[in-house]
């Protein structure tokens, strides 16, 4: 089996994306398949359902080849559920930390589970979603998470996510048809395994009472060290404990899409200041802002580690922020204006997170396939930048 910097060979040909335009994201379909049948495999053997995380990945010009695998979306709000529902056509889970009066309505209609993050929104509103004809969630605190970086553990101390035990004690949950949680991010099946038995001890006793669970996402199935073995048996355990009648789900973003992304772009200048630096027609502040906020260093295709290569130089951005690296690399070959970067595993977080800092222009999407070669673009001009801040009413 070929690992996953031979797939983007495969997935992301030169003679394809010599011809498109920086800075761009290019989104593989073969890629996003390769995945899908993963999650697919999964599915059949667990007896699970997969649904996509619309929070890392929202593009709905793919939705109908993941539609083929998955089982629908979840939703982090009005407008994704909206979207999902337009585009997926499949279920949609909505959950968000507090809700909206003016827009739970729209949330109803668009979503088939409405899940809520505690009791004083469940007793606000879980008779309405009931009187709708869909179905009433409540966030679990697993108590357990092995998350290292704070701004991304949704079970440190002081978190705004879920109920614990004790909150959830004595009350009326006869509305409730269902249990959902989140604790991974990014790690293999051996760290799921410990978040459900803690999830199990501090709320088994309500299992049986409900009609399904959700295991949240952070499962990084497609990976190619993932342990698939160990999560689809410990699926299986889990539904032989409580019965074939539970539905399971699993809302995966990453997986769903990982390595089917690259990000491309352009050196406009190569400067030194006591290293060499050469400034891309792009931005980590504005374009890929997690490499700042996790942080981490996005592989390029070619490079290597600051010391693995003879040509070692610091990717600079165009916006005005002094951080605005991508990273320390080194190349086999010096660098020359005009060459082309090629950043890896950008499908994710990415565009969904982009922005417009500085009136640097958002890059195009493009998506392609080794069949269609482009199959569809999408360009964005400075009528998006005005239109942001200048209302159509002057």
């Amino acid at each position: 089996m070929k690992n996953y910097i031979e797939r983007y060979y495969d997935f992301f040909p030169e003679n394809i994306l010599n011809k498109i335009d920086t800075p761009a994201y290019v989104i593989s379909e073969d890629a996003i398949e390769y995945n899908c049948q993963i999650l697919k495999r999964v599915q059949d053997e667990a007896g699970v359902k997969i649904l996509l995380a619309q929070k890392a990945y929202t593009l709905p010009v793919t939705y109908p080849l993941i539609s083929k695998y998955l089982y629908g979306v979840c939703a982090s709000g009005l407008w994704e559920a909206k979207l999902g529902y337009k585009h997926f056509k499949k279920e949609v889970h909505t959950y968000a930390p507090a809700y909206r009066n003016d827009e739970i309505d729209e949330i109803i209609e668009y979503s088939d589970m409405v899940i809520f993050n505690s009791i004083n929104q469940l007793k606000k509103y879980g008779e309405l979603v009931k009187n709708r004809g869909k179905q009433v969630g409540l966030r679990v605190n697993p108590g357990h998470s092995e998350v290292e970086v704070d701004l991304y553990n949704p079970c440190i101390p002081g978190s705004r996510f879920g109920v614990n035990p004790e909150d959830i004690e004595g009350q009326d949950l006869s509305i409730v048809d269902g249990f959902h949680f989140h604790a991974l991010c990014e790690q293999n099946s051996d760290v799921f395994v410990r978040v459900l038995k803690s999830f199990e001890k501090r709320f088994g006793k309500y299992i049986n009472e409900l009609k399904w669970v959700n295991f949240g996402g952070g499962h990084h199935i497609t990976r190619d060290d993932y342990d698939l073995k160990l999560f689809i048996d410990t699926l299986k355990d889990f539904s032989k404990r409580y019965g074939k009648n539970l539905d399971v789900y699993l809302e995966p973003g990453e997986a769903v899409v990982l390595h089917a992304g690259v990000f491309i772009t352009q050196v406009l200048d190569i400067i030194n200041n006591g290293v060499d630096i050469a400034i891309v027609d792009s931005s980590a502040e504005t374009h890929t802002p997690d490499v700042l906020a996790m942080p981490y260093t996005p592989k390029i295709l070619g490079a290597g580690d600051w010391d693995e290569y003879e040509f070692k130089y610091r990717i600079g951005g165009c916006s005005c922020l002094a951080g605005d690296f991508f990273g320390y690399y080194s190349f086999k070959n010096p660098l020359k204006v005009g060459d082309k970067l090629i950043m890896l595993d950008m499908a994710l977080y990415s565009f969904v997170k982009n922005n417009t800092f500085n009136g640097v222009k958002l890059p195009s999407i493009v998506v392609i396939n080794l069949k269609d070669g482009i199959k569809w673009v999408k360009n964005y001009s400075y009528s998006d930048f005005e239109n942001k801040y200048v209302s159509i009413i002057q």
